[in-house]
């Protein structure tokens, strides 16, 4: 812990004379001290445009390529040619949409369900509007932690497109069982598209396993810069039919992404990818080595992250009035936890434990649906998320304070 609290900078702040404890990853993590000098080395000695003859250009190529292969090997994808990067997840999927939605029209349907971060779920509906195509929604299963599988399989038809379905809640850390939903979908010939970002910080990506035709992220969400990444099907891809620019490029990836990327964004981007392999211990250099080293590190951070998650919510069951929100520890669920304090609302909680160098979110965290369901569409949740840098040290801090409050 010592090792990799030494890596981030940001944990040398103090707030109120106290070291500030950030619980805000779910929202977006801090940053390794390696991801930001590999941005700034970009930006300083190799700043370009792409596909010129110059030197700082084909520098530049061989940085975005290098980034796709990380990400391949991040996605368990079979080639970089399945990578693609835009400005976040959201903005990834309004364009992947509103492609997909040029093939369809009247009769044809979209699935989206009740438990998912909007990013997943409005660009879909506006899609569908400028198609003419229908929206429907799977409800949340009678446990109000996960979406219902069974009115997935009733609402799914010949007529379904497309499967809108994400990996994990980033309000209350469910794992939603995407595979299974997937196979349901592709019996009927629908596509999977599916929000990865609060999924991947937590459990390694396999989109061979997962069987889905998208999948998108963000690295700001472990440890990276603000940068969206989507790892999608090259034949299907080339399929589409994108709103582009002449004559940019007309083969996937490159094809995906419109105007100029952030080049030092995904320079970074590729760098958190290489520091979540090295939490473990030194990474190889032979083929598989950085997929090897994802999966040792991603081991020894559930180990981590299932201990602090049970510290955490025990801790909050112990305090009178808290409500908890999700499924408890030892499911499938992510190191986050929401909750309420009966007597405040969840802006009230947050401001009063900025007081004690503690820094939380509050609020819907854009999965309003989720949340209305919950009761708390007008006050929130607070939510805690526990990140690499985590320590139990803090998480006592995090319950004293909510016991006082």
């Amino acid at each position: 812990m010592e090792s990799v609290r030494s890596q981030f900078p940001a944990l040398q702040r103090v707030h109120a004379g106290q070291p500030v404890a950030y619980f805000d990853g779910p929202g977006g993590t801090q940053v390794p001290q390696s991801v930001v000098d590999a941005m700034a080395d970009y930006l300083l000695h190799h700043n370009a445009n792409t596909h010129w003859v110059y030197p700082t250009s084909l520098e530049t190529d061989a940085a975005l390529l290098d980034a796709r292969e990380v990400y391949a090997a991040f996605f368990n994808a079979p080639g970089p040619e399945w990578v693609s990067f835009g400005q976040n997840m959201t903005t990834i999927t309004f364009h992947v949409a509103r492609a997909l939605a040029r093939q369809w029209g009247a009769g044809d349907e979209i699935i989206v369900t009740e438990l998912d971060h909007h990013g997943n779920v409005d660009p879909w509906r506006h899609a569908a509007e400028d198609a003419g195509v229908t929206v429907r929604t799977v409800p949340l299963a009678a446990d109000g932690v996960s979406f219902d599988m069974a009115a997935l399989e009733a609402l799914l038809s010949p007529r379904t497109k497309l499967l809108a379905v994400g990996a994990a809640s980033n309000a209350i850390g469910t794992i939603s069982d995407v595979a299974a939903a997937g196979r349901l979908a592709k019996a009927v010939g629908a596509l999977v598209y599916v929000d990865a970002v609060h999924y991947a910080p937590h459990t390694l990506v396999d989109v061979q396993a997962l069987g889905c035709d998208f999948l998108a992220c963000s690295s700001y969400k472990f440890y990276g810069p603000h940068q969206g990444i989507l790892c999608a099907r090259p034949e299907l891809i080339a399929s589409l039919r994108l709103p582009k620019l002449r004559p940019a490029p007309a083969a996937p990836p490159d094809s995906l992404e419109t105007g100029t990327q952030s080049h030092e964004g995904i320079v970074g981007a590729a760098a958190a990818v290489r520091f979540l392999a090295s939490v473990a211990g030194p990474v190889g250099t032979g083929p598989g080595a950085l997929r090897a080293g994802l999966v040792a590190s991603h081991a020894l951070l559930h180990e981590d992250a299932s201990a602090l998650t049970r510290q955490l919510w025990d801790g909050l069951g112990a305090i009178a009035g808290v409500t908890r929100y999700g499924r408890p520890p030892g499911t499938a669920r992510t190191p986050t936890v929401s909750f309420t304090l009966a007597g405040h609302t969840s802006h009230d909680v947050a401001l009063r434990l900025v007081d004690a160098g503690l820094f939380v979110s509050s609020g819907d965290f854009y999965a309003q649906t989720l949340v209305e369901r919950l009761g708390h569409g007008e006050d929130g949740l607070v939510r805690i998320g526990c990140a690499c840098y985590t320590t139990a040290s803090e998480i006592d801090r995090l319950l004293g304070a909510v016991a006082a409050i």
